[in-house]
């Protein structure tokens, strides 16, 4: 089934379908009508002689610059060829993939002045595999992400380089192969293409996907955590969650309540005393839930900032008016994306600390380092150590880089987002937190098997299981580098997650 773009109503989901799992995309009829309409107006301005910005002047603080009608083609050739200056490592394919469906469905709103044969080559692009090679570093979030933008439509004119069928060749060839023209610009239509927050947005929605995921896998290895150290749920009482009210916090609360099920491990310490647990078990839904109240904020402006119209100059076909103006400025995108970074950053920060007191004999009740043979083996020793590398690797990338700006075209561009950079510091700190998720996971399944015969509650048998499927009991010390990958691969591909809501439903719905 096709994802049809309309301007208006894609979501982050539309673009995981399209941009990971390749699904087809076409263009809804209903956005025909205003696509061709801010077209008429680009064209009759053109024939009238009149000096609009970006169809026939230069760009940046080249502005007061005219162009001959006769040059309007070359200028628009010239942007993309002059602003495809990105460097560093490219962008994945789904990222480019995405940015690509991002800036399809930007154009079909019917405000950006292109011909139609722009938005669907795009299209055609994405339907055939044709993903243009995109270096990661060269954006400061305005005007838009110019640079990666540029080398996205780079090829659309038959340049550059791009993969096809899993091969990096010649722009051109690849198109060739692909059985697509390449695209002659015409007025307006190249500083469409590059004039935008498709690249960070594009980022933004996989992290946004991803991180809303992870979630529900750190409300599972918290509760296995608690599980293994012998924790009280009395701090997972609804009463206490109702009284502060925050959608996130009772959010994770219900659903550590329905994961942990009573079970023979919580009636066999029901009588021991403890009064109340460490903040890293007492206080896992005020911390997740806040990282989750961040997410649902970032996801809520995502999925504004990717129905919106991000170039400039915009046209507006019912008053023949065409008027410059600055939604290409990536700034709710920046501070959207370093609140991601911070709230991942929080769930990898507290992880640990629960990781800490499952290796610690002092803290845990179970034997040093989760081995019976300490000393001689150092059991999961290390693994915290990782953890505290990836949590410490986070708090540097967590660092807001919204607030920070440095003026650029002549100083006509003197106040700049940074939001490309935000979403890509927040995908590096998800990657982490996925690892040290995984390392709770790891441990945590550790401490299960040491307090056999006793059982854990139901949803976390299967989660124990289905770990246990690929990762087996640490008897012997081992490298633990292929466990915790495993575990990883488990994680992305949501089979701990679907396992355990098999018996608790849908987990951190809201």
């Amino acid at each position: 089934m096709s994802v049809v773009i309309d301007g208006t109503s894609l979501t982050i989901e539309d673009v995981v379908k399209v941009a990971r799992h390749n699904q087809p995309v076409e263009l809804a009829e209903n956005a025909l009508d205003g696509i061709l309409s801010s077209r008429d107006v680009i064209e009759s301005m053109v024939k009238d002689g009149r000096t609009v910005y970006g169809v026939n002047t230069g760009f940046g603080d080249l502005s007061d610059v005219c162009i001959e009608a006769e040059h309007l083609t070359k200028l628009q050739v010239n942007l993309i060829r002059s602003h495809s200056a990105g460097v560093g490592l490219p962008f994945s394919n789904e990222v480019v993939r995405g940015m690509m469906l991002l800036r399809a469905n930007a154009l079909a709103k019917g405000f950006s002045g292109v011909r139609l044969d722009v938005i669907e080559m795009l299209i055609d692009m994405l339907n055939a595999g044709v993903t243009p090679i995109v270096p990661q570093q060269g954006s400061v979030g305005s005007s838009g992400d110019l640079a990666p933008l540029a080398h996205m439509a780079l090829v659309m004119i038959g340049e550059g380089e791009a993969i096809y069928k899993g091969e990096q060749i010649d722009g051109r060839e690849a198109l060739d192969r692909a059985g697509i023209k390449p695209l002659v610009l015409q007025a307006k239509e190249g500083v469409a293409l590059i004039n935008g927050t498709q690249p960070m947005s594009a980022v933004g929605s996989l992290v946004i996907y991803d991180a809303l995921n992870l979630l529900k896998d750190a409300c599972i290895a918290a509760s296995m955590s608690l599980e293994a150290l012998k924790g009280t749920r009395v701090a997972l009482d609804e009463r206490i969650h109702n009284v502060r009210r925050h959608e996130g916090q009772t959010d994770v609360a219900r659903a550590m309540l329905e994961i942990l099920r009573d079970s023979e491990i919580n009636q066999s310490h029901a009588d021991c005393g403890v009064v109340q647990d460490a903040y890293s078990l007492r206080c896992i839904p005020q911390v997740l839930g806040a990282s989750l109240d961040a997410i649902r904020y970032a996801q809520d402006t995502l999925e504004i900032e990717i129905n919106s119209a991000t170039d400039n100059p915009l046209v507006f076909s019912e008053g023949n008016d065409i008027v410059s103006g600055g939604n290409f400025h990536g700034q709710p995108i920046a501070l959207a994306m370093d609140f991601v970074g911070i709230a991942l950053s929080e769930i990898a920060n507290i992880s640990e600390r629960r990781v800490n007191r499952l290796v610690n004999p002092n803290l845990s009740g179970l034997p040093a380092f989760l081995t019976t043979e300490g000393g001689l083996e150092s059991g999961m020793m290390i693994a915290q150590y990782t953890a505290a590398a990836l949590v410490s690797e986070n708090k540097v990338l967590a660092h807001p880089a919204s607030v920070d700006s440095i003026p650029t075209s002549a100083d006509q561009e003197d106040h700049v987002s940074m939001g490309t950079i935000c979403a890509r510091k927040a995908a590096q700190i998800l990657d982490n937190v996925k690892n040290v998720i995984a390392i709770e996971y790891m441990c945590a399944a550790q401490g299960l098997s040491l307090l056999l015969p006793l059982q854990p509650s139901e949803p976390l048998k299967l989660a124990y299981e289905e770990i246990r499927d690929d990762v087996p009991t640490l008897d012997d010390d081992r490298p633990l580098h292929s466990d915790i990958a495993k575990i990883r691969e488990k994680i992305e591909s949501e089979k701990i997650v679907g396992r355990v809501e098999k018996i608790t439903g849908s987990l951190l719905e809201g």
